[in-house]
C-alpha cells in the first residue's frame, strides 16, 4: 500500500502515538484541583507550549477545540458582526464556506467571494475594491489549498484588511507542521488547525486568537467555561497531549523535511507524465505545499481509476466532501470543467511517505488508468 492522502489524514507520529497511550493510562481532569487534575492539567500546558512554538505565538493564545472545524466555526462567529463585510473565496474548505454562508444569512450581501484564477491562486487585488467601498469585517482566506496545495500569500490580505479596518482569519489546517509558520510574521487575528493533518490524533484542534484583538466571546459550547470562556467541556487530555507530540516532532527538521517530500512529489509527477501523457498538474506550480499534487487524468472518471488501484491511497478532493453528487467546488472555480473535475485525483504525501512508495505508487497509476481506459474503450465499442 502507498498512502497518498496526508491532506485528508496523516499517519499518527509515533511520538504521538506514545504520548496519547500514556496519557490514557492515568486519570485526572484537567479542570479538577486534586493532584491527579493538577497533572492533567500541566501536561495539557506543555502541550500549549509545543502547539505555540510551532505557531510562533504565545501558550496563551490558544484555544484547544476538536478540530478545524470547530475552530472555523469559533472563528467566523467571533469575528463576523451583521452589516460587515465577510471577504472569502469560493475555493475555501467547506468548513468555512459554509460557516460563512451561515453568518450572514439573514444579509447574504454581506459575504464577498473573491475571484480565483485557473492557476488557484486568489486575487487579492481585490480586495482594493471590496474595501473602498467597505470598511471593518472579516477576511478569511486559507494558507494552503486542500485539494490543489496552492498558497495564499496572506500578508498581501492582512496588509489590506488592516488598512480597512478589518480582522483577518486563516483555515491553516493543510500548511502546519509541513511548512514554517509564524502567525506575528502573518498579521493573522485567527488561525484554524487540527492536529490529524501533522501527525497528531483525530478529534483534537486549536484555534489561535491573537491576544488583543477585539473579539467577543461567542462560544459554540457553553458550560463550564473552560478555555478561557472560548470553548466549554472537559479538555480532551490525550488528545491535546497528542497533538502537542506531534507538533513538537514536526517542528524538528521542518524544512529539510519539507524539501525531501517536495522532491518525492516531483518524482511522482515526472512519472505520471512519463507513463500517461496527456495528463495535467492542476494550480500554480511555484507556489504549493511541497506534498500535494492535483493530477487531472482526462477522459477517465477518478473514482473508477481510484478503484482500479486499491494498494494506492489517494483521494477525488476533499475527504469531508466524499459521496457528494457535485464535482470539486475548487476545482470548478478554477475553470475546469465538471468533466474534467470528475477527472481528477489528488496525491498528498508527508512526513513518512519514501521513494519506494512513490515508485510502486507510479506503476499503480499507470496500470489502473490502463484498465479503465480499455474498459471505457471497450464498453462504447460497436455492439
Amino acid at each position: 500500500m502507498s498512502y497518498l492522502d496526508y491532506n485528508a489524514t496523516a499517519p499518527i507520529r509515533p511520538e504521538a502515538l506514545t504520548a496519547v497511550f500514556e496519557a490514557m493510562q492515568t486519570v485526572g481532569n484537567a479542570s479538577s484541583m486534586h493532584q491527579p487534575g493538577r497533572q492533567a492539567a500541566h501536561r495539557v500546558d506543555v502541550a500549549r507550549r509545543q502547539l505555540a512554538d510551532l505557531l510562533g505565538c504565545s501558550p496563551g493564545e490558544i484555544i484547544f477545540t476538536s478540530g478545524a472545524t470547530e475552530a472555523n466555526n469559533l472563528a467566523l462567529r467571533a469575528a463576523f458582526t451583521a452589516g460587515n463585510p465577510l471577504v472569502t473565496s469560493p475555493v475555501e474548505h467547506p468548513a468555512v464556506l459554509e460557516t460563512a454562508r451561515a453568518v450572514t444569512a439573514e444579509n447574504p450581501e454581506d459575504l464577498v467571494l473573491l475571484p480565483v484564477g485557473a492557476d488557484g491562486l486568489v486575487n487579492l487585488d481585490a480586495l482594493e475594491q471590496v474595501f473602498s467601498a467597505r470598511r471593518g469585517g472579516v477576511v478569511s482566506l486559507m494558507a494552503a489549498n486542500n485539494e490543489t496545495g496552492v498558497l495564499t500569500d496572506l500578508r498581501v490580505a492582512a496588509k489590506a484588511a488592516r488598512e480597512a479596518g478589518a480582522l483577518v482569519h486563516t483555515d491553516a489546517t493543510q500548511i502546519i507542521g509541513r511548512l514554517p509558520v509564524d502567525v506575528a510574521e502573518l498579521d493573522v487575528d485567527l488561525l484554524s488547525l487540527s492536529a490529524h493533518k501533522f501527525g497528531g490524533p483525530q478529534g483534537a484542534g486549536a484555534l489561535y486568537v491573537r491576544r488583543g484583538s477585539p473579539l467577543p466571546h461567542r462560544p459554540l459550547l457553553v458550560g463550564g467555561g473552560q478555555e478561557r470562556g472560548w470553548r466549554a467541556g472537559t479538555l480532551n487530555v490525550a488528545g491535546i497531549i497528542g497533538m502537542g507530540a506531534a507538533a513538537a516532532a514536526a517542528h524538528h527538521g521542518l524544512n529539510e523535511e519539507a524539501e525531501r517530500i517536495a522532491a518525492l512529489r516531483d518524482r511522482l509527477e515526472d512519472l505520471v507524465a512519463h507513463a500517461l501523457p496527456g495528463s495535467r498538474i492542476n494550480g500554480r506550480r511555484d507556489q504549493r505545499l511541497p506534498g500535494v499534487t492535483s493530477i487531472t487524468f482526462p477522459g477517465l472518471p477518478a473514482d473508477a481509476v481510484l478503484a482500479a488501484m486499491p494498494d494506492v491511497a489517494a483521494s477525488e478532493g476533499s475527504a469531508c466532501a466524499s459521496g457528494a453528487p457535485t464535482p470539486s467546488h475548487v476545482l470548478l472555480a478554477m475553470g475546469l470543467s465538471r468533466d474534467d473535475a470528475d477527472s481528477t485525483i489528488r496525491f498528498s504525501l508527508g512526513y513518512a511517505t519514501t521513494s519506494a512508495e512513490i515508485e510502486h505508487a507510479a506503476r499503480a497509476i499507470k496500470r489502473a488508468a490502463l484498465q479503465v481506459r480499455a474498459a471505457l474503450a471497450e464498453a462504447h465499442g460497436p455492439s
